[in-house]
């Protein structure tokens, strides 16, 4: 099974690819769409989905995994990566492959085995789950590649309860 994950942001969208064969996991790539702060926020969204779409026609993933907004105190920030959030499950809600959401927690939970790890905990695990030689960089990407890592883990999970 090949995972696209994606972590959500207006101006960094951090995205993860990752296949599980046999209980084996293997990083096929990994990165950012960015978009500059000088662009107006229709043109950034449109390069957000323009990027999306182009990771789903490149890897034709069998699923998308998604962190969830969580509550940001600014509310500003909060709004902008919602919008960017949306584009993203609308580009690849456009391919027809399931969408999955998970919050922080979820995804912390699944790559460290416990939920209120700190963000360096995190991104060692996807590092040594992966076998890659580096954290990978930037944190966005790491993040990206946890939550696939997350869904990966999860998959198993949402067969059974869908068989029941």
């Amino acid at each position: 099974m090949l995972v696209l994950g994606i972590d959500p942001g207006l101006a960094i969208l951090g995205y993860g690819v990752v296949e599980k064969d046999h209980n084996k996991l293997c990083t096929l790539d990994y990165g950012t769409v960015t978009t500059p702060s000088r662009m107006n926020t229709a043109q950034r969204l449109v390069r957000i989905y323009d990027g999306v779409c182009e990771l789903m026609d490149k890897f034709c993933p069998d699923a998308v995994a998604v962190e969830e907004l969580f509550f940001n105190k600014n509310v500003k920030t909060a709004i902008s990566i919602g919008e960017a959030r949306g584009v993203a499950i609308v580009a690849a809600a456009q391919y027809d492959v399931p969408i999955y959401e998970y919050t922080p927690l979820q995804v912390k939970q699944a790559v460290v085995g416990y939920g209120r790890a700190e963000k360096r905990q995190v991104q060692h695990m996807v590092k040594m789950l992966l076998g890659l030689r580096d954290i990978p960089k930037p944190d966005d990407a790491a993040d990206a590649l946890a939550i696939s890592i997350c869904h990966l883990n999860n998959i198993d999970m949402y067969k059974l309860l869908k068989y029941r």
